[in-house]
């Protein structure tokens, strides 16, 4: 029945003197593909956090919109998984594109008829549909990544892919306010962002290419004479699903470190974004349109962050992950502490600080996908990425969602930001496993 998902057969290989042409031409093909195509998950992924205050509005309080929130993180986390032990195994330009048009089409059904927003269990299940397609965006991503980009040049790579959701979610919040203007209802927040994925669904597919062999091509590491670590760069690894995730999953102790250090980066991530409208609206006096722009603020100051990061960890630490997390969360702790004491009045303190933690979240977002891309072989990188997306969405944003929804209505703002300080903590906790290895080895 899913056999249009199956990987296309290795093509024999293109004459010697073309080679290098093509696999040029091809590699900026993909990329950007994936670029582009990651971006427009992001338009139609969190979009429903600028249409909370509107609910509100309407009687439903945070604990309740928090749920119905919950399910986007709740089936994105179960989906990265699932759905990555698939990818690995399917064609990525036909999985990564399929994925966002359905996406799409499913916020642009909640908000095109009155009955998708009427009760909080629909809002739930329409949003946990909208979370499992979202989940069929990444693990392909990195699949192209691990194939066309050989492990010496993927660190920096992946960082400026990586800025796609920052350039997608930051566009969410001009992207509302002029659906706003041109359709004059808040439900156009839901639906025009869905018509705009739609479209770059199809941009998508026309660009994205599964894996040079596919292509004629050489793999990367013939290409680029990148064998740094030959028991993972092979072509193809002819274990089954089950016996690649016993061996490289399961028992990779670094990936599990990983993983729990992503509940609580995620928790601080989706913490400060998914509430920052409600919370600018509730104790800051922002409008819709002062919060959209801080959304947008605090997703973009994440771009040139992410590539820092990324120049770091390859260049200042030579590959060693942990350290450039460790300074990152610092910082974040610091701007989470400002945007919570600023006092209401001082708008250019809340920038700041909203900047400050776009800037620097980001990063370890992005490095725990690059760490667990280098724990595994190719064809286990879907699986890697997406026990890293299982734990980070299901432990981390979901606690965002129902948990601080559940803090503020009892504790108020402050409890909210007691959670988020402490899960900054929590994180660090748990890279200093991973630290301990790098530094031995």
């Amino acid at each position: 029945m899913l056999n249009f998902l199956n990987p296309p057969q290795a093509k024999p290989l293109i004459p010697s003197d073309k080679v290098d042409s093509t696999y040029t031409q091809l590699r900026w093909q993909v990329f950007i593909g994936i670029f582009v195509g990651y971006a427009g998950y992001y338009l139609v992924r969190k979009n429903f956090t600028l249409v909370m205050p509107d609910l509100i509005d309407q009687g439903y309080t945070k604990l309740e919109l928090g749920i119905a929130l919950s399910g986007v993180s709740i089936a994105y986390g179960l989906s990265k998984f699932i759905m990555g032990t698939v990818s690995d195994k399917s064609n990525a330009r036909i999985f990564l594109s399929l994925g966002l048009f359905l996406s799409g089409l499913t916020m642009l059904i909640m908000g095109t008829f009155p009955w998708a927003t009427s009760s909080i269990p629909i809002m739930f299940g329409l949003l946990l549909i909208n979370g499992w397609f979202q989940g069929m965006g990444w693990p392909p991503s990195g699949r192209v990544m691990v194939y066309w980009f050989s492990q010496k040049e993927r660190g920096r790579k992946m960082s400026i892919w990586n800025i796609a959701h920052n350039i997608g979610g930051g566009l969410v919040g001009p992207l509302t306010i002029g659906a706003v203007m041109l359709f004059g209802t808040w439900q156009s927040k839901l639906y025009f962002p869905g018509l705009v994925a739609i479209l770059i669904s199809l941009i998508a597919y026309l660009l994205i290419r599964d894996t040079p062999r596919s292509c004629g091509l050489p793999s990367i590491e013939e290409y680029k004479a990148d064998f740094k670590n030959p028991s993972l760069d092979a072509v193809e690894i002819k274990e089954s699903t089950k016996e690649i995730f016993i061996k490289y999953i399961l028992k990779n102790k670094l990936l599990w470190y990983i993983s729990l250090a992503n509940i609580f980066i995620y928790m601080v991530r989706y913490g400060v974004l998914d509430w920052s409208p409600t919370y600018l609206d509730e104790v800051k006096g922002y409008s819709l349109k002062e919060s959209g722009w801080a959304y947008f603020a605090y997703e973009y100051a994440g771009i040139p962050g992410t590539l820092l990061c990324g120049w770091l960890s390859d260049k200042v630490f030579k590959g060693k992950r942990s350290m450039a997390m460790f300074i990152y969360m610092f910082f974040v702790l610091l701007a989470v502490v400002v945007y919570w004491k600023n006092p209401p009045g001082n708008p250019m303190m809340d920038q700041i600080a909203l900047i400050t933690i776009g800037f620097f979240i980001y990063g370890p977002v992005m490095l725990i996908g690059v760490f667990a891309l280098d724990l595994v072989p190719k064809n286990a990188a879907g699986t890697a990425a997406g026990l890293t997306g299982l734990f980070g969405y299901l432990g981390g944003a979901v606690f965002a969602n129902i948990a601080m929804g559940f803090v503020i209505d009892h504790w108020d703002w402050d409890g909210g930001f007691i959670v988020l300080i402490v899960a900054c903590l929590l994180s660090v906790l748990c890279i200093i496993p991973t630290w301990i290895h790098e530094q031995s080895h």
